[in-house]
């Protein structure tokens, strides 16, 4: 009888190390989970092995979808915010709380990859930190038996299994492949009786099945969700093509007045290849997701180094509110941006944003292409369902005063910030050049303010009164590209684009930024230097009611 051939030492310990690795990564994946945002509500989702993707809304019932993950693998979504029992609740007021919840379930279908993504790495991310965990548990276990046998019986076994390492190996990889199997052809398909729902043919759910109570309500207002969605998408497509065809007509336009010497050329670039740095302003998205698509043409069409946030980027800075911030992270792509949090946003806010490499302002000066800007989140915040607004760390009477220091200490460029007002020291001492703010929803400016300018954007997610920001536009939304001469450190234009709730999009001509004249006059006698493109009301100073003093209530 021939003596079996015993593998090298590195042999052994490289197939026992490489099975050590393949458990822990295998229960590091089908134990995963992670606590995002479905909708409206925080979700907690777990990775399974029953091949279905199951949302599971409590006694209302349950969502299910054939999962599209490979192996048998599956994901649980557990819905929170659902009341345990629904005998205190009636009928028709979980509907009318669901209807209510429209908005938020169709800011999630306008962007479904959007959370797809965010959840996919959090799975992941939780997936790997138990697998090193239990890799490190097995680490730990196998030297506390090596420890307890001892090295006399280390050698007697090492002798006895050494020659059977290729017969070892082979079980392991049968037991792993029969158990793949098994769990793979464990998977249900379509239950009796759990027919797939009708309302989601030709969406992303095609194929769904609902359980329960919330089967009535998918019936009821799933037909309108979809119906919201597909004019939502078409809306949108439609104004971004519009916005591509008005930039092109702002070309020709621009290009033929050159031409004829009616518009001077655009300035040269410094001798240090620093140039012309274009910055577009946003401001007041309040989670109009719908409005990124058009951001992104916005973005590469003018061609824009920098994106300015002028805050309110959600409605009530919750963490649920995460697929917003994701929607206009992924619009701008590696175009730098930089925020200014409003009164709508919060601490939350700032760290999901933080999380795409977003600057965001903090009472400091930071230096982003060039130009080197100011600002700081705003001072107030809007309590969740009161609708009422409190100080943070400081009165806005305490930031204005430390922003106008700041500004006479570090020489800044531009101000940014989103309640106009809160600028007002920094512009009269004359230590900054242009503020940029949002908050009224009115544009204002650029108009002299001070010994400075102050420019105020409206609302990019062109935000009415009383009136919900998802869907197409209510109002008409606007963003502004300035341009900045890093050579001479002066700002030299500004250019609104507009797409009104029809649908139609319009690029203006540029219009120069005004000069400050001394001496200066107070703010209401300040005169603004030309009529805003659409020479409309909104060239008029907004409403006392917006901002009535440094430490007064916010409105919008």
């Amino acid at each position: 009888m021939h003596d079996r051939p015993v593998p090298a030492r590195w042999l052994r310990w490289t197939l026992a190390a490489l099975a050590a690795v393949i458990a822990c990564v295998g229960f590091g994946i089908t134990t995963a989970s992670a606590t995002l945002s479905l909708g409206p509500h925080e979700a907690e989702y777990s990775v399974d092995t029953d091949g279905l993707v199951v949302v599971d809304l409590g006694p209302l019932g349950t969502l299910e979808i054939d999962s599209p993950l490979p192996l048998g693998l599956g994901v649980d979504v557990t819905v929170k915010e659902i009341p345990a029992d629904l005998s205190a609740v009636g009928a028709s007021s979980t509907l009318d709380r669901l209807v209510g919840d429209l908005d938020g379930y169709l800011q999630f279908y306008d962007s479904p990859q959007v959370t797809i993504d965010a959840v996919t790495v959090a799975l992941l991310g939780d997936a790997a930190r138990r697998a090193g965990l239990a890799l490190v548990g097995v680490v730990l276990v196998g030297w506390g038996v090596r420890v307890l046998l001892g090295e006399a019986r280390r050698r007697q076994l090492s002798a006895s299994l050494a020659p059977r390492t290729w017969q070892l190996t082979a079980g392991v990889v049968i037991v792993a492949f029969v158990g793949t199997t098994l769990v793979s052809a464990d998977v249900d398909g379509p239950r009796q009786g759990r027919p797939a729902s009708a309302v989601f043919e030709g969406t992303a759910l095609e194929g769904a099945r609902i359980t329960g109570r919330l089967a009535g309500v998918i019936d009821t207002y799933g037909g309108q969700l979809v119906a919201l969605y597909d004019e939502n998408e078409a809306f949108y497509e439609a104004a971004r093509a519009d916005l591509g065809q008005a930039w092109n007509s702002w070309e020709i336009r621009h290009a033929v007045r050159t031409n004829l010497g009616e518009e001077p050329p655009d300035p040269v670039s410094g001798e240090d290849g620093e140039g012309i740095v274009s910055m577009l302003v946003v401001a007041d998205l309040h989670c109009n997701t719908g409005m990124s698509t058009v951001i992104e043409e916005a973005v590469q069409r003018s061609g824009a180094d920098v994106v300015l946030n002028a805050g309110d980027t959600t409605m009530n800075g919750t963490a649920v509110e995460k697929v917003c911030v994701d929607a206009f992270a992924s619009a701008v792509g590696d175009v730098p941006m930089v925020v200014a949090d409003g009164n709508h946003d919060s601490v939350i806010t700032s760290q999901q944003e933080a999380a795409h490499g977003q600057t965001i302002l903090d009472g400091g000066t930071v230096e982003v292409a060039g130009v080197r800007i100011l600002g700081d989140r705003d001072a107030l915040e809007t309590r969740i369902g009161e609708g009422t607004a409190v100080a943070r760390e400081r009165t806005p009477g305490e930031q204005a005063a430390d922003l106008a220091a700041a500004a006479c200490e570090q020489d800044p460029d531009l101000l940014l910030v989103h309640t106009p007002v809160v600028g007002l020291p920094a512009l009269d001492a004359g230590c900054v050049p242009l503020q940029v703010s949002g908050h009224t929803h009115q544009r204002f400016g650029p108009v002299q303010v001070g010994r400075g300018i102050r420019y105020v954007s409206a609302s990019t997610a062109g935000a009415a009164s009383g009136q919900p920001t998802v869907g197409p536009l209510r109002g008409t939304a606007e963003m502004t590209l300035l341009r900045f001469d890093t050579t001479t450190r002066e700002w030299l234009d500004v250019q609104v684009i507009a797409v009104t709730p029809s649908g139609e999009a319009t690029v203006y001509d540029r219009e120069r930024m005004p000069v400050v004249v001394p001496p200066v006059g107070e703010l209401e006698d300040a005169v603004p230097p030309f009529s805003p493109p659409d020479g409309d009301e909104q060239d008029e100073e907004p409403a006392p009611s917006g901002s009535p003093s440094l430490d007064g209530p916010v409105a919008p």
